[in-house]
């Protein structure tokens, strides 16, 4: 079996991606992000892009690098809240944004992966969402048609791999990273952990077959967007 694996984010993305390629990068908000993938794409140069995500990462961190390269044209979004950048290039026409419902993106995503084409869904019937798109009536219920999405790249953030690709995930960072792994004609997957010999078939969440090149995890930093603590009861008497 050929060796997946590659020496660095750098070298696994040289020579896949060009110029107005649409990607589907894993992750939800800063969680999960393949932020070395990420970081690798934008010194690509490359122009033009269509992204897939839930979102497009926060100023300076995660996707947002790309929106400060100015190399998105286009974007497929569920949530656009975080990022200034984001909502100044939209509102001067520099972006183009496609809003999807959070669970229509991960039905396209994995309709996509699955090799089915399209499919009906009730979710934004006779809202802005429906503009343009076919409506059929199922059981009384009205429901218009949603294309599955196909990229030409995925960038995927695994908790664990193995040499042949198996992946599995941890706790939250798993989000949209399995959904993405199989909907890209390359996958191209950062892990924090390439353990030797193969990962339990039971603790497999993403088989290998969907994996085309790996590489551990370089930078290990991984942001949080907004830090919530709970309060400490024994501190409730001191004044904020």
């Amino acid at each position: 079996m050929a060796s997946k694996s590659w020496e660095s984010a750098a070298a696994a993305i040289a020579g896949v991606v060009s110029d107005g390629m649409t990607i589907a990068v894993g992750g939800f908000g800063l969680s999960g992000i393949p932020s070395n993938l990420i970081a690798a794409l934008r010194d690509t140069g490359a122009r033009d892009l269509t992204i897939v995500s839930n979102n497009l990462g926060t100023d300076g961190k995660g996707l947002g690098l790309l929106l400060e390269s100015g190399q998105v044209r286009r974007a497929l979004v569920s949530y656009a809240g975080e990022n200034k950048l984001l909502a100044e290039q939209y509102l001067s026409g520099a972006l183009d944004l496609e809003f999807v419902p959070q669970g229509t993106l991960a039905e396209r995503l994995r309709a996509g992966g699955a090799g089915i084409p399209a499919f009906f869904t009730p979710t934004g019937v006779g809202t802005p969402i429906a503009e343009g798109k076919q409506e059929q009536t199922f059981s009384g219920v009205r429901a218009i048609l949603e294309l599955g999405i196909v990229a030409d790249v995925a960038l995927v953030r695994a908790h664990q791999a193995d040499a042949a690709g198996n992946l599995r995930y941890r706790l939250a960072a798993r989000n949209f990273n399995p959904l993405v792994a199989t909907a890209g004609r390359i996958t191209l997957v950062e892990a924090e952990e390439v353990v030797d010999g193969y990962l339990d078939p039971d603790d497999i969440h993403t088989p290998g077959i969907f994996v085309q090149r790996l590489v551990k995890v370089a930078d290990t930093t991984k942001h949080i967007e907004q830090r919530t603590v709970r309060r400490r009861e024994e501190f409730d008497h001191v004044d904020a």
